[in-house]
C-alpha cells in the first residue's frame, strides 16, 4: 500500500508539472502582459520596468525557468528575491539560498497584491459552500440510491430514476438563476432568503463579520443537485449488482434481517464507485464553484477568477488554475486510499 501511494504521489507530481506548463504558455506565452499592468497609457520607460519587473526583458525560455522557480516549494533564490516577493519557508546557503518554502503565485496586476493572499481570501468561502453542497448530496443521495434499488421497479425506483436525470441534464448555471430568481426574490417574504449574499453579514453595531447560514442555504443547493443525482444513480446501480451476489443470499439464509444485510453488507460492497463520484465532485466544486458563485455573489475562488478574466489579471487566473489542479491531485489520492479502508481487496 506504501509503495502504490509513493507511486501515486509521484504520478501527482508529473501531472502538477504538467498544468504549471500549460498555464504558463496559455496566459504569460504570448501576448506583453506589461501593457496590461500599466493601462492604455504609460511612457516607455515605465513600461521599461514593468517588463523588468515580471522578467519580460528575459528570453521565453527563461520565463519559464523563473516562473517554475517561484512556484515550486523547493527553490533556490536570492537574498534580495526573499525579502522582496516575502517568501514564507525555510531559506539556507549564502547569497543564494535553497529553501523549502509556500508557492510565491505572483502579485495581482490590478491591485498589486499577492495572488496567494487574494485566492487564500476567497478560499474559506468555497470551502463552506462545497461542503455543504456535497453534504447535501451525499445524505439525500446515498440513502435514495439504496432506496430505489431494494424498491426495484416500484414508483419509488422510477421517481428517483426520473428526479436524478432531471438533476444531472439541467446546467448548473441555469438552475442557479432558476432557484435565485425563485426563492430569493419571488418568494423572498416567505423564504426569508436574498437573491445574493456572502458568507458573513456585518454587524451594524460592532462592524464585525458574523457567519450567516441563510446566504448558504440556496447556493449549496444549486451546487448539490448534480452530485446528488449521480451519487443516486452511481449507488441504485452498484447496489443493484452486489444484491444479486451470492454471500447476499447467504446472510439472508442466515436470518440476518433485511436492515442489517442492505446497509451493513451490501452498502460497503457497493461504495466504490459512489467513492468515485464524491471525491471527484468534491474536487471539481472545491476548484471553484465558477457561475454559481458569480449568481449568488457567494466570495469564493470561482467569483474572484471570474472577476479577474474580466480584468485580464493573469496571475490571480494562473494562481487559481494551480490550485484546482492541486485539488484535483488531492482528491484523486484520498479517493484511492477510502477504496482500500472500504474493500480490503483494494489493499492487494
Amino acid at each position: 500500500m506504501v509503495q502504490y501511494l509513493i507511486k501515486k504521489i509521484l504520478y501527482s507530481i508529473l501531472v502538477l508539472a504538467g498544468v504549471v506548463v500549460l498555464v504558463f504558455f496559455l496566459f504569460q506565452g504570448f501576448g506583453d502582459p506589461a501593457r496590461l499592468v500599466m493601462g492604455q497609457t504609460g511612457d516607455a520607460k515605465t513600461q521599461e520596468n514593468i517588463r523588468k519587473e515580471l522578467y519580460l526583458d528575459q528570453p521565453k525560455w527563461k520565463q519559464f525557468l523563473l516562473y517554475v522557480n517561484d512556484v515550486s516549494p523547493i527553490a533556490i533564490h536570492s537574498k534580495e528575491e526573499i525579502s522582496a516577493k516575502q517568501l514564507k519557508g525555510v531559506f539556507i546557503g549564502g547569497e543564494r539560498k535553497l529553501g523549502i518554502k509556500l508557492p510565491y503565485l505572483r502579485r495581482s496586476y490590478q491591485s498589486k497584491r499577492e495572488v496567494g493572499s487574494i485566492l487564500m481570501q476567497a478560499l474559506p468561502g468555497t470551502i463552506m459552500l462545497t461542503i455543504a453542497a456535497m453534504a447535501i448530496a451525499v445524505v439525500i443521495g446515498i440513502p435514495l440510491g439504496v432506496v430505489a434499488a431494494v424498491k426495484q421497479n416500484t414508483w419509488l425506483d422510477t421517481s428517483a430514476i426520473f428526479s436524478s436525470i432531471i438533476g444531472i441534464s439541467a446546467p448548473s448555471f441555469f438552475m442557479g438563476i432558476v432557484i435565485a430568481y425563485l426563492f430569493g426574490f419571488v418568494w423572498t417574504k416567505y423564504t426569508g432568503l436574498q437573491i445574493s449574499g456572502n458568507w458573513f453579514d456585518i454587524d451594524e453595531v460592532t462592524g464585525e463579520r458574523i457567519f450567516s447560514f441563510k446566504n448558504l442555504l440556496l447556493p449549496a443547493i444549486t451546487l448539490g443537485i448534480r452530485p446528488l443525482a449521480i451519487i443516486t444513480q452511481l449507488t441504485r446501480s452498484a447496489m443493484l449488482d452486489v444484491l444479486d451476489q451470492d454471500y447476499i443470499r447467504t446472510a439472508y439464509a442466515k436470518g440476518l434481517s433485511k436492515w442489517i444485510v442492505v446497509w451493513r453488507h451490501a452498502l460497503k460492497n457497493a461504495l466504490n464507485p459512489v467513492i468515485t463520484a464524491i471525491t471527484g465532485w468534491f474536487a471539481e466544486l472545491l476548484a471553484g464553484a465558477f457561475f454559481v458563485e458569480y449568481i449568488f455573489g457567494w466570495q469564493g475562488i470561482g467569483k474572484v477568477t471570474v472577476d479577474a478574466l474580466e480584468k485580464l489579471d493573469y496571475p490571480v487566473v494562473m494562481g487559481s488554475v494551480l490550485i484546482s489542479a492541486t485539488f484535483f491531485v488531492l482528491m484523486n489520492i484520498i479517493a484511492d486510499l477510502l477504496y482500500g479502508v472500504f474493500d480490503p481487496r483494494v489493499r492487494k
